[in-house]
């Protein structure tokens, strides 16, 4: 501690003596960032800076007055007075295009310099005039997507019997109506999705799309850009945002910034309708932050882009194991480049299965001069209507705007027979009948179910395996369950389970029943109804060297009512009101014969007490994202943080209730990415006991000592805590955690092969009763593995622990987790 105290008086002396800073953002005429701009002081060479890929830049000066001179490649020089006194001054700054020139046509010469840096200059300086994206427009777009999976077979007789099955059903008019299962297995390996939309634009990245048509032939899991507003592919500004996609923000090569990551050379020049083509090869100067390499084909004198052929190196791709991108463009005016088609290729293998997509769209039917509302635009993006999912073959053969494969023709043909096959009431009541026949391996493992898909209805009884404890609290136990799960044509949904639990050793009866009804699918509503006579814990939340201990297990009697719903727009509500009983396990027999390998201790002794208990939360993300379904509402997401207040209340006397506390806790949390350095996750959090006027252990807030070994999820728990504190006063946290995708590591050559990445992160904590500080610092290596179709991360960390209660500690942990594929985002 001494040796801490030592250093941030060090730290804050240094700050005390240093010299005032100039600090701000340099940004072009749309406000966008302008990347590694040069700032310096006019007339002294030493006193320079440049600004960072986002385009902020902080100068050291002494007190005084001088002329800051700001300059970027394609902008206009511009001079700024400044004035230094006793305190930081916040300086932004705006640049503005250089005024264009009648430019003459680059004569490709094989004696001068570097003839596709010149070329892809001239490109860079007209970029604002020729990119689409800087206009409002509405444009038509069909888009195509399909997966081909090539799964190996390991006997060859198997592979016979497949091709033969294939060769059968193309000579047949309905391979259906023979017999179903003798449809070819080459129909389960590939999927197909159409859609047909309206996308409308306007500059600031305003976006609104419109689905009138959407057929999908199989599953979408693998397809990719099946919308156009999770990811956009404009080469046209410094940095490509595709969070769905790549663990980084790509740098374009048609860029200020691209100009000083990629080298370029002329490949050839050919003649096409009239005009000059040069074929320029984009090559990357480092592969940490730059991701992209192929060619890029220019309409030499107009320097427009006519072709776009990248490829994306595998390093930080979230899914794939390769994505290509081609876009061809066309001229409006001899200025600007519209986008016509866009085809992407990307693929993944698997152990013992390979999947090649391609996603084709086509943009059509440009509007440069529409008429949108004031209130078009908003949060939300994307609009999918009932229509658009009855589309049938006819509609498609009608509106369809590029050609189907015999293969892909042959495909929708069997698939929309087989949808036929299988929505014919006689075909659903054989299943139904097959799947509700009871037999021995139903009733020993698997459980008996009984469906109507007519009704949608399906309930089920728990299996022998199930039915059966071996090792309960307690000692053996009898476990029967009984669900039920019921949807509605928009939706809404209805589930339930109940179980009963008898414990041979106490012959006590346990069990419990839960209902939860949605009711409001568009808005996330819920109502949940549960009564329980169980097991519970103390400690719900804490270390798995403690959670198993006797001493954190009671026996309660519950029965709770709850309600979710979203209020408006990002804003959610949560509530519950909960009644109990709880009583000690004090008197309740345990079997011992483990103890001497996994010690354990006693039950928690105490007089059997009520507990009347209302909770109300509220969550909310400014401007959240999202896609509005006939039914249900897909979130996007929103860059701001998302932040929470929890009020929870003990309510005294009312039914007998014991207890008589109120507890506040706010949370702001927001994970985000920090240009082409990584991803960077935070969490804040303040809690406080407003009144504990009568408090029990169950409802006191824990914080969570650290596992062994175990990386706990460090936005919520610290690593290095060796202690559980059950806390009434206030408690202050503040964890941080930073990724670098690859951003260090992969400067080393060859390195970004190995896909593993640096992470670091901190944590404090104070709690005011104790007067307890905790402090941590952590860092970590990283790698992400195919598991299956999923993707697990594996990480070993080193963690620094110290506080004002312990002495500074260093231990080892590691960590797996596994990427949501729905959010494409991992769990810190």
């Amino acid at each position: 501690m001494k040796l801490l105290s030592f250093t941030l008086f060090l730290i804050l002396s240094n700050t005390l003596f240093a010299q005032n800073f100039v600090r701000g953002s340099v940004v072009d005429e749309r406000k966008s960032p302008i990347p590694f701009a040069k700032i310096y002081v006019k007339n002294t060479a030493d006193q320079r800076t440049v600004a960072s890929v986002e385009g902020s830049y902080e100068l050291s000066l002494m007190p005084g007055e001088y002329f800051l001179v700001i300059s970027a490649l394609g902008y206009q020089d511009r001079e700024t007075y400044i004035s230094i006194t006793s305190t930081d001054l916040q300086r932004d700054v705006q640049l503005f295009p250089e005024k264009q020139q009648d430019y003459k046509e680059i004569v490709v010469n094989t004696k001068k310099g570097n003839i596709g840096r010149e070329i892809m200059l001239e490109v860079v300086k007209r970029r604002e005039r020729m990119n689409p994206w800087n206009y409002a427009h509405a444009v038509d777009v069909y888009i195509k997507a399909s997966e081909q999976k090539d799964i190996k077979v390991k006997e060859q007789r198997k592979k016979k019997e497949n091709e033969d099955e294939i060769e059968n059903t193309a000579n047949d008019a309905d391979p259906l109506e023979a017999s179903l299962p003798k449809a070819p297995s080459w129909v389960d390996n590939m999927n197909l999705l159409e859609v047909q939309l309206k996308r409308n634009y306007a500059p600031g990245n305003k976006v609104k799309e419109i689905r009138n048509a959407y057929t999908l032939h199989g599953s979408d899991r693998s397809l990719y850009y099946t919308t156009t507003v999770k990811s956009n592919f404009n080469f046209f500004e410094n940095l490509l945002h595709l969070d769905d996609l790549h663990q980084t923000p790509v740098s374009s090569p048609i860029s200020v910034p691209g100009i000083l990551s990629y080298k370029y050379r002329l490949e050839e020049t050919y003649v096409e309708n009239g005009h000059t083509i040069c074929k320029i090869k984009i090559i990357p100067r480092n592969t940490a932050t730059t991701t992209l390499e192929g060619y890029i084909y220019v309409i030499d004198s107009l320097f427009l882009v006519q072709k776009l052929q990248l490829s994306m190196n595998k390093g930080n791709l979230l899914i794939y194991d390769h994505f290509e991108i081609d876009q061809t463009f066309s001229s409006i005016g001899d200025s600007m480049c519209v986008l016509d088609k866009q085809v992407l290729s990307y693929g993944v293998k698997y152990k013992n299965e390979t999947s090649a997509c391609q996603t084709t769209a086509l943009f059509t039917n440009y509007n440069f001069d529409p008429e949108f509302s004031k209130k078009f635009f908003s949060t939300e993006l994307a609009v999918t209507t009932k229509e658009a999912y009855e589309r049938d073959t006819n509609y498609w053969s009608s509106t369809r705007q590029t050609s189907l494969s015999p293969e892909e023709q042959r495909f929708i043909i069997i698939k929309d027979s087989i949808r036929d096959f299988y929505n014919r009431k006689e075909y659903l009541d054989s299943i139904d009948k097959v799947f509700n026949k009871i037999t021995a391996l139903k009733i020993l493992w698997f459980g008996v179910d009984h469906r109507n898909r007519e009704q949608k209805i399906q309930w089920s009884l728990g299996s022998v395996a199930t039915l059966i404890q071996p090792f309960g609290l307690g000692g053996p136990r009898l476990n029967p369950s009984f669900d039920y799960f019921k949807k509605w044509k928009d939706e809404r949904t209805l589930e339930t389970y109940s179980r009963i639990s008898y414990g041979f050793l106490n012959k006590d009866v346990k069990g419990d029943t839960w209902w939860r009804y949605r009711f409001d699918p568009f808005h996330f509503g819920f109502v949940r109804f549960a009564i329980n006579h169980d097991f519970d814990v103390i400690r719900g939340y804490d270390a798995i060297t403690q959670i198993y201990k006797r001493d954190n297990f009671i026996e309660a009697t519950k029965m709770t009512l709850s309600a979710d719903y979203e209020l408006f727009n990002g804003f959610y509500a949560y509530s519950s009101l909960g009644f109990s009983e709880r009583r000690s396990l004090s008197d309740f027999e345990f079997l011992n014969t483990i103890d001497n390998i996994i010690p354990n201790n006693d039950p928690t002794e105490f007089k059997p007490y009520q507990t009347l208990i209302g909770y109300l939360g509220f969550s909310y993300t400014p401007k959240q994202k999202y896609m509005r379904e006939p039914y249900r509402k897909v979130v996007l997401g929103s860059a701001w943080p998302t932040f929470s207040v929890n009020y929870e209340r003990g309510i005294p006397k009312l039914f007998g209730s014991d207890v008589d506390h109120e507890y506040l806790q706010i949370d702001a949390m927001q994970s985000f990415k920090i240009s082409t350095l990584g991803t960077m996750n935070y969490r804040l959090s303040v809690g406080k006991f407003l009144s504990a006027r009568q408090l029990y252990n169950p409802d006191y807030k824990y914080q969570r000592r650290s596992d062994p070994i175990w990386f706990s999820n460090p936005l919520y728990s610290f690593q290095g805590l060796d202690t559980t504190l059950p806390t009434i006063d206030y408690v202050f946290q503040a964890h941080v955690v930073h990724h670098d995708n690859g951003a260090i590591l992969n400067k080393i050559p060859y390195f970004k092969k190995t896909r593993i990445g640096l992470v670091a992160g901190a944590g404090a904590m104070y709690v005011k009763e104790y007067d307890w500080q905790h402090y941590e610092v952590l860092g970590g290596l990283e790698r992400n593995f195919k598991m299956s179709r999923r993707r697990l991360r594996v990480g070993i960390y080193g963690v620094i622990s110290d506080g004002n209660q312990i002495k500074p500690t260093f231990d080892w942990k590691v960590s797996f987790a596994v990427l949501d594929d729905r959010n494409m985002k991992w769990n810190f």
